[in-house]
């Protein structure tokens, strides 16, 4: 049997201004979260390309087209309610950050790593005042706890707009540092992923590309983008 899906029933999607900020109306009606909560947006830039989306589903609903929209919401039914244990779990990645770990061997690899990601550790100390030590193969060992405490108050104090964007740069990268970088614009978003990618390209170099492996890196790359995208577009 066949699952029901929701069709398109509405003739336009528009903006609207509130109070609060700005919000999506189809033919005149607001539209809501999953939840069923108002959804109030910071930005006219980020109600535009919300309705932009809804504007673009022709007869049935597809949800994974919509990845600003599925943002928005999941800023409003969840990020706002659990802002603090999300803030806690993203932290946590500083401990175990992707740019840390480097091989002892080959020279090749590990002087790849140091090119890439030495650039990125230089800039937290700069622009985060957190300074990660690297270590060289797989087995964990703990960061200064002063570090992992200034990167902890870094991500508390991000909005909850801001949240939801960095938990995906965050998770799909594995590194809390590319993720604020991100964040910031120190890079471009392409160029991270690129570099969080490092060891995936050597063993692809090394031993050639695998077609699934290499679809779902294509799929976590667009979601990467997608989420920074996202974080612009609640800035303004």
């Amino acid at each position: 049997m066949s699952e029901w899906a929701a069709k398109r029933f509405w003739t336009a999607a528009t903006v609207a201004e509130l109070a609060e900020g700005y919000t999506v109306h189809l033919d005149g009606r607001p539209v809501r979260t999953p939840a069923k909560a108002p959804v109030v947006l910071p930005t006219r830039a980020l109600a535009a390309e919300i309705a932009a989306e809804w504007d673009a589903q022709a007869g049935e609903i597809v949800p994974a087209s919509m990845p600003v929209t599925r943002a928005a919401n999941a800023t409003i039914d969840k990020v706002a309610h659990q802002h603090a244990e999300m803030a806690r779990m993203l932290a946590d990645y500083g401990d175990s950050d992707l740019l840390c770990y480097r091989a002892d061997s080959p020279a090749e690899l590990a002087a790849r790593q140091a090119e890439a990601w030495d650039p990125l550790l230089d800039w937290a100390e700069s622009e985060l005042s957190a300074r990660l030590e690297t270590r060289t193969g797989l087995m964990p060992r703990p960061q200064h706890p002063e570090t992992l405490d200034r990167l902890h108050r870094e991500v508390e104090m991000l909005d909850n707009w801001a949240m939801t964007a960095f938990h995906d740069l965050v998770g799909i990268s594995g590194s809390l540092i590319i993720g604020f970088a991100a964040l910031r614009g120190a890079w471009p978003a392409h160029t991270l992923w690129q570099v969080s990618r490092l060891d995936e390209v050597w063993q692809q170099e090394q031993w050639g590309k695998d077609e699934d492996a290499d679809r779902v890196a294509r799929a976590k790359e667009r979601d990467f983008v997608n989420a920074k995208r996202f974080h612009d577009l609640s800035r303004g």
